[in-house]
Protein backbone atom coordinates (compact mmCIF):
# COMPACT_ATOMS: atom_id res chain seq x y z
CA UNK A 1 0.00 0.00 0.00
CA UNK A 2 1.20 3.57 -1.37
CA UNK A 3 1.39 6.11 1.42
CA UNK A 4 3.85 8.96 -0.01
CA UNK A 5 4.35 10.38 -3.22
CA UNK A 6 7.95 11.76 -3.76
CA UNK A 7 8.79 13.85 -7.20
CA UNK A 8 11.62 15.57 -9.05
CA UNK A 9 10.65 19.48 -10.07
CA UNK A 10 12.16 19.65 -13.58
CA UNK A 11 10.89 18.16 -16.44
CA UNK A 12 8.21 16.52 -14.37
CA UNK A 13 6.14 19.59 -13.00
CA UNK A 14 8.38 21.76 -15.16
CA UNK A 15 9.79 21.41 -18.57
CA UNK A 16 13.36 22.50 -18.56
CA UNK A 17 15.39 24.22 -21.13
CA UNK A 18 19.00 25.09 -20.64
CA UNK A 19 19.60 26.15 -24.05
CA UNK A 20 17.26 29.43 -23.32
CA UNK A 21 20.01 29.84 -20.87
CA UNK A 22 22.85 29.26 -23.41
CA UNK A 23 20.68 31.65 -25.86
CA UNK A 24 20.33 34.48 -23.18
CA UNK A 25 24.12 34.12 -21.97
CA UNK A 26 25.42 34.28 -26.25
CA UNK A 27 23.64 37.10 -26.91
CA UNK A 28 25.25 38.66 -23.87
CA UNK A 29 28.68 37.59 -24.62
CA UNK A 30 29.03 37.53 -28.67
CA UNK A 31 29.82 34.23 -28.85
CA UNK A 32 28.41 31.16 -30.45
CA UNK A 33 25.58 29.52 -28.39
CA UNK A 34 27.51 26.16 -28.88
CA UNK A 35 30.58 28.09 -27.39
CA UNK A 36 28.60 28.36 -24.52
CA UNK A 37 26.99 25.28 -24.41
CA UNK A 38 30.60 23.19 -24.40
CA UNK A 39 31.73 25.93 -21.70
CA UNK A 40 29.49 24.22 -19.45
CA UNK A 41 29.70 21.28 -20.10
CA UNK A 42 33.25 21.54 -19.17
CA UNK A 43 32.56 22.68 -15.97
CA UNK A 44 29.85 21.00 -14.79
CA UNK A 45 31.83 20.30 -11.33
CA UNK A 46 30.69 24.43 -10.45
CA UNK A 47 27.25 23.90 -10.76
CA UNK A 48 27.06 21.00 -8.73
CA UNK A 49 29.06 22.29 -6.03
CA UNK A 50 26.30 25.43 -6.81
CA UNK A 51 23.46 22.88 -6.28
CA UNK A 52 25.08 20.98 -3.07
CA UNK A 53 25.15 24.92 -1.55
CA UNK A 54 28.75 24.27 -1.32
CA UNK A 55 29.14 27.55 -3.03
CA UNK A 56 27.54 30.61 -2.15
CA UNK A 57 25.48 32.78 -5.70
CA UNK A 58 28.03 35.41 -5.63
CA UNK A 59 31.02 32.93 -6.12
CA UNK A 60 28.91 31.50 -8.61
CA UNK A 61 28.21 34.14 -10.47
CA UNK A 62 31.85 35.20 -10.42
CA UNK A 63 33.01 31.81 -11.06
CA UNK A 64 30.57 30.97 -14.43
CA UNK A 65 31.84 34.84 -15.44
CA UNK A 66 35.08 33.70 -16.09
CA UNK A 67 34.18 30.41 -17.68
CA UNK A 68 31.91 31.87 -19.84
CA UNK A 69 34.04 35.16 -20.35
CA UNK A 70 31.28 37.55 -19.37
CA UNK A 71 30.75 40.89 -17.49
CA UNK A 72 27.26 41.03 -17.01
CA UNK A 73 26.08 42.32 -13.57
CA UNK A 74 25.04 39.98 -11.13
CA UNK A 75 21.51 40.72 -12.11
CA UNK A 76 21.79 40.16 -15.45
CA UNK A 77 23.44 36.88 -15.18
CA UNK A 78 21.29 35.49 -12.35
CA UNK A 79 18.23 36.61 -15.07
CA UNK A 80 19.66 35.02 -17.84
CA UNK A 81 20.12 31.95 -16.05
CA UNK A 82 16.83 31.67 -14.63
CA UNK A 83 13.97 33.30 -17.11
CA UNK A 84 12.10 31.46 -19.89
CA UNK A 85 14.17 27.71 -18.49
CA UNK A 86 11.56 26.72 -17.00
CA UNK A 87 7.57 26.00 -18.55
CA UNK A 88 5.09 24.42 -16.26
CA UNK A 89 2.80 21.09 -17.14
CA UNK A 90 -0.35 21.60 -16.49
CA UNK A 91 -1.75 17.96 -16.83
CA UNK A 92 0.96 17.04 -13.95
CA UNK A 93 0.29 19.56 -11.58
CA UNK A 94 -3.53 18.48 -11.59
CA UNK A 95 -2.63 15.06 -10.96
CA UNK A 96 -1.11 16.06 -7.91
CA UNK A 97 -3.36 18.10 -6.45
CA UNK A 98 -5.59 15.24 -6.89
CA UNK A 99 -3.11 12.77 -5.23
CA UNK A 100 -2.12 15.18 -2.37
CA UNK A 101 -6.32 14.60 -1.09
CA UNK A 102 -4.95 11.09 -0.17
CA UNK A 103 -1.45 10.87 -0.14
CA UNK A 104 1.53 12.83 1.80
CA UNK A 105 3.35 14.89 -1.15
CA UNK A 106 7.06 15.50 -1.07
CA UNK A 107 9.01 17.34 -3.83
CA UNK A 108 13.07 15.80 -4.58
CA UNK A 109 15.08 18.13 -6.53
CA UNK A 110 18.55 19.14 -7.31
CA UNK A 111 18.07 22.50 -7.89
CA UNK A 112 20.19 25.85 -5.98
CA UNK A 113 19.26 28.89 -4.56
CA UNK A 114 18.41 30.93 -6.94
CA UNK A 115 16.69 29.33 -9.44
CA UNK A 116 14.74 27.78 -6.66
CA UNK A 117 13.60 31.19 -5.33
CA UNK A 118 12.65 32.21 -8.86
CA UNK A 119 10.38 29.29 -8.82
CA UNK A 120 8.88 29.90 -6.05
CA UNK A 121 8.06 33.43 -7.06
CA UNK A 122 6.96 32.64 -10.57
CA UNK A 123 5.08 29.41 -10.28
CA UNK A 124 3.84 29.68 -6.83
CA UNK A 125 1.17 26.62 -8.25
CA UNK A 126 4.16 24.50 -7.73
CA UNK A 127 4.23 25.02 -3.74
CA UNK A 128 1.70 22.09 -3.42
CA UNK A 129 3.61 19.94 -1.73
CA UNK A 130 4.00 19.25 2.17
CA UNK A 131 7.81 19.10 2.27
CA UNK A 132 10.68 20.41 0.20
CA UNK A 133 14.11 18.19 0.06
CA UNK A 134 16.06 20.33 -2.22
CA UNK A 135 20.20 19.69 -2.82
CA UNK A 136 21.16 22.61 -1.86
CA UNK A 137 19.56 21.74 1.89
CA UNK A 138 20.65 18.51 2.08
CA UNK A 139 24.47 18.97 0.99
CA UNK A 140 23.70 16.01 -1.57
CA UNK A 141 22.12 15.11 -4.94
CA UNK A 142 20.41 12.76 -6.41
CA UNK A 143 21.65 9.83 -7.60
CA UNK A 144 23.10 10.12 -3.92
CA UNK A 145 21.66 7.83 -1.41
CA UNK A 146 21.70 10.53 0.96
CA UNK A 147 19.21 12.66 -0.85
CA UNK A 148 16.69 10.04 -0.90
CA UNK A 149 16.65 9.00 2.66
CA UNK A 150 15.86 12.41 3.90
CA UNK A 151 12.95 12.39 1.04
CA UNK A 152 11.57 8.86 2.78
CA UNK A 153 12.12 10.64 6.29
CA UNK A 154 10.02 13.72 5.36
CA UNK A 155 7.20 11.36 3.15
CA UNK A 156 6.87 9.36 7.19
CA UNK A 157 6.34 6.37 5.39
CA UNK A 158 8.45 2.93 4.59
CA UNK A 159 10.49 3.40 1.87
CA UNK A 160 8.54 0.21 -0.03
CA UNK A 161 5.33 2.25 0.62
CA UNK A 162 6.79 5.69 -0.86
CA UNK A 163 6.88 5.88 -4.88
CA UNK A 164 9.75 8.32 -6.41
CA UNK A 165 8.64 10.18 -10.21
CA UNK A 166 11.70 11.03 -12.30
CA UNK A 167 12.47 12.01 -15.79
CA UNK A 168 16.08 10.44 -15.26
CA UNK A 169 16.79 6.83 -15.20
CA UNK A 170 19.93 7.04 -12.96
CA UNK A 171 17.67 8.73 -10.68
CA UNK A 172 14.90 6.42 -10.70
CA UNK A 173 17.33 3.62 -10.10
CA UNK A 174 19.22 5.53 -7.38
CA UNK A 175 15.45 5.52 -5.10
CA UNK A 176 15.32 2.09 -6.04
CA UNK A 177 18.53 1.04 -4.01
CA UNK A 178 17.05 3.35 -1.39
CA UNK A 179 13.99 0.90 -1.30
CA UNK A 180 11.19 3.46 -3.28
CA UNK A 181 9.58 2.32 -5.78
CA UNK A 182 10.50 4.25 -9.19
CA UNK A 183 8.70 5.73 -11.89
CA UNK A 184 10.43 7.11 -14.72
CA UNK A 185 8.42 9.98 -16.34
CA UNK A 186 10.10 11.65 -18.96
CA UNK A 187 9.38 14.90 -20.06
CA UNK A 188 5.64 16.04 -20.32
CA UNK A 189 4.29 12.37 -19.64
CA UNK A 190 1.95 11.31 -17.74
CA UNK A 191 2.87 9.64 -14.59
CA UNK A 192 -0.93 8.29 -13.62
CA UNK A 193 -0.94 4.86 -15.58
CA UNK A 194 2.45 4.33 -14.03
CA UNK A 195 0.99 5.20 -10.34
CA UNK A 196 -2.16 3.18 -10.75
CA UNK A 197 -0.17 0.25 -11.65
CA UNK A 198 1.37 0.64 -8.13
CA UNK A 199 -1.23 0.70 -6.70
CA UNK A 200 -2.26 4.49 -6.30
CA UNK A 201 -5.90 5.57 -5.58
CA UNK A 202 -7.28 8.32 -7.07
Amino acid sequence: MIEAIVSDLGNVLLRFDNSVFYRAISRIAGRPEADIEAAVGRNLDLLTLFEKGAVSPIDFYRNAGDILEITAGYEEFFAAYCEGVFTPVPSVLDLFRRLKRRYRMILLSNTDVIRWTHIKTKFPEVLLFDDYVLSFDVGAMKPQLEIYLEAIRAGGAAPERTVFIDDMPANVAGAERAGMKGILCESGADPEPKLRALGVDF
